[in-house]
């Protein structure tokens, strides 16, 4: 028999109308703050009643309370207070049960502690037991004064009850003291922790602010001659007065202050630290310190964003350590950068006295210190970060760097720009082997015409018994080999639509051209492992990196984290053979559009370019990704598994995707592919629901020959 509902008894619909009442009537946050007034009145009314104005009903309820705890009741409103302030603020001070038992065991400890001091030795009187420990001080007293002495009771209660404000209050000494001693200190200067005799100001560059002035660098001096002598007798080298001249000063703020209140930060943490000083640099200056000893530095480096926080700063960088010294760096931006510019630091002594043909600048580190780096020596680079953060300028720079250091005769370029943005700028340059290329075909012939004159490069150094081209050049009078630099504005793109092509050729190129004189440089806005592969990363030690969204981005392209931290605007880390351990931060240099065109303009007009015209007339099949990419063969191609795939649907005598997947281990989309392919060249009949498709030939003959016999 089905059972019958009962009906809820009326006693429960009483008991589930009251719970509703209270649920719609007063709210347990008021009830908390209605209990927390209750509390503060009766602690004042306690405390009225020991000074004797609290009339009858005052003496009753003292006499009460001492009967029960003696003359811990001194700290009873202390308690009441304390209960009702964590009333008030219960969403940041909530009630817990150790609150409650730490206060019970304060009064047992106070009231215990009283009796062994006052009356050791009294008997029970209630009379008389009020002016003591109470009943609660004499109970534990007498049960612990047959196996303790006196003064033993008193030692080991006065810990407890210290044991009991720490729980209650949920703090350490330390905080508890501190939270008692602020209140009473004087107010102080932020620096007074800072020992400024020893807190060092270095910098390279001219500083505006607390530790500088606004007075302007000293007249810019106008070129004695070109940077390098050129090869051609009538190749003129671009003068500097193309580029712009016009410099700022770097604003770090007060640096003794921020210094102190690193210090103090680290302090309310348990690290006392010692501020060595600062090195200020066009866009974060590098306050150094030594840390304590025995100190976690992987749990040091964490307080970045507490460090952030209290020096009111976009991002904290700390870089623990320092290579090379037992300090650790704290960068802090400016708050006005500096602008970095192509020529002051060409003009520069230090650029002026390095003859490197290939190399280019970088910009300034965070001591202002000039950074430049050398393709013969990198000898490939790597440059990747976000879109707007610097890449494109770097780029230029180190083409404008380049060209202010070699004559056509010296350097020949190969760019590709699949943007057909930014290296519009060089068409018909006269160090060009080639136009510049923007699309994927163009771009594999000219790395497989590099392949090939690497290696026609390296024959002619083994034939000469030379290591390499600058060896072989100065054997030479006639027919030197120039320096071929090839510059890839956008990999991702390459990569997406000719993966296994571009792939195989750079890691050709990567791996034996540098003696050969040839050298790539490779940027992408695309910072993930199906664009720089580990083949190509292994290839290319030298990297550059800009501001990237996350820190696995930064993994990717530097192998550390740090990028994702980077301010923008040509703030970069930078990684080279010689860096291995860290990456170098620095602050890229700022060439503008207008500077480019006046240096390129200038070259123009003295030459056209001769271009090879082999670069491009190379043989390309692009054969597309790999199953791994998502991608089957481009338009117009067939699969390089076609035949194969031909082969099995004859033999087996049907087609899917699902066959040529488990067969030859690719994916879906390749599959898919394929099946399409063959349907196109009527091996196949078109699809018929579920069913595998039929074969309508009967052997690769008749697939070779063209010949399609339905069966």
């Amino acid at each position: 028999m089905p059972k019958r509902k009962t009906k809820p008894s009326k006693k429960k619909k009483q008991d589930s109308k009251a719970a509703n009442s209270i649920e719609s009537g007063l709210k347990r946050s008021v009830l908390k703050e209605v209990l927390a007034i209750v509390l503060i009145t009766v602690g004042v009314f306690i405390i009225l009643a020991l000074i004797g104005v609290a009339g009858s009903l005052g003496r009753w309820v003292l006499e009460s309370l001492r009967l029960l705890i003696g003359q811990s009741i001194i700290l009873l409103p202390l308690a009441l207070f304390w209960v009702s302030f964590m009333l008030f603020a219960q969403e940041r001070y909530p009630i817990r049960l150790h609150n409650i038992l730490g206060l019970i065991s304060l009064f047992i400890c106070s009231s215990t502690i009283i009796q062994a001091i006052i009356a050791p030795e009294v008997s029970l009187d209630l009379s008389t037991i009020g002016n003591y420990g109470g009943l609660v001080g004499y109970g534990v007293y007498s049960l612990v004064s047959p196996i303790l002495t006196r003064w033993v009771v008193i030692f080991i209660f006065s810990m407890l009850m210290i044991i009991s404000v720490i729980v209650s209050l949920n703090a350490r000494l330390k905080q508890i003291a501190a939270k008692i001693v602020s209140p009473l200190r004087k107010p102080k200067d932020d620096t007074a922790d800072l020992d400024t005799k020893s807190f060092k100001i270095n910098t390279s560059l001219p500083v505006r602010g607390t530790i500088g002035d606004a007075k302007a660098r000293e007249a810019e001096k106008s070129p004695s001659g070109p940077i390098v002598m050129a090869s051609d007798a009538d190749w003129k080298y671009p003068s500097l007065d193309l580029l712009e001249s016009s410099t700022s000063q770097p604003d770090p703020g007060d640096a003794k202050k921020n210094g102190a209140i690193i210090k103090s930060t680290f302090l309310d943490f348990g690290y006392k630290v010692d501020m060595q000083g600062v090195d200020v640099g066009p866009t974060v200056s590098q306050y150094t310190l030594k840390p304590p000893g025995g100190v976690n530095l992987s749990k040091f480096s964490s307080l970045d964003r507490n460090l952030a926080l209290a020096l009111e700063a976009e991002h904290v960088r700390i870089e623990a350590p320092i290579p090379g010294k037992s300090l650790v760096g704290v960068e802090v931006p400016n708050k006005t950068r500096a602008k970095v510019r192509l020529r002051d630091i060409l003009d520069s002594p230090q650029l002026s006295a390095t003859k490197g043909k290939l190399n280019f600048v970088l910009g300034r580190d965070v001591s202002g210190e000039i950074i430049t780096s050398d393709l013969d020596k990198a000898p490939h680079l790597l440059i990747a970060g976000s879109t707007k953060t610097g890449k494109s300028v770097m780029i230029h720079s180190l083409l404008i760097s380049l060209l202010y250091r070699n004559s056509p005769s010296e350097l020949k370029l190969i760019l590709v720009d699949p943007t057909r943005a930014d290296f519009s700028l060089y068409d018909n340059l006269p160090h060009l082997l080639c136009p510049v290329i923007n699309d994927p075909e163009p771009t594999i012939s000219a790395l497989k015409w590099t392949v090939a004159e690497m290696e026609r490069r390296l024959k002619l150094l083994q034939e000469n018994q030379v290591l390499n081209i600058d060896e072989f050049n100065k054997l030479k009078t006639t027919d030197k080999m120039p320096y071929i630099v090839i510059i890839i504005d956008e990999l991702a793109g390459l990569m997406l639509k000719a993966k296994k092509d571009m792939e195989s050729l750079i890691s050709s190129l990567a791996a034996m051209a540098r003696k050969a004189g040839i050298h790539l440089v490779l940027a992408t806005q695309t910072p993930r492992v199906e664009v720089i592969t580990g083949t190509i990363k292994n290839n290319l030690p030298t990297r550059i990196a800009f501001t990237v969204p996350q820190h696995n981005d930064s993994k990717t392209i530097i192998d550390t984290s740090g990028a994702e931290k980077l301010l923008g605007n040509g703030d970069m880390l930078f990684m080279s053979p010689s860096s291995f351990i860290k990456p170098k931060r620095a602050q890229g240099v700022l060439i503008e559009k207008d500077e480019v065109t006046k240096v390129v303009k200038f070259l123009k007009a003295q030459r056209e370019p001769q271009y090879n015209d082999e670069v491009l007339a190379q043989s390309v099949r692009i054969k597309g990704l790999s199953s791994a990419g998502g991608f089957g063969p481009s338009d117009g191609d067939d699969d390089e598994l076609f035949d194969q795939a031909a082969e099995l649907v004859i033999e087996s005598g049907k087609a899917s995707s699902t066959m040529l997947q488990t067969r030859f281990r690719i994916g879906f989309a390749r599959a898919a592919r394929l099946i399409s392919q063959l349907e196109e060249k009527s091996i196949i009949g078109p699809a018929d629901g579920a069913r595998p498709r039929a074969v309508l030939v009967d052997s690769m003959e008749q697939v070779n020959g063209g010949e399609s016999d339905p069966k």
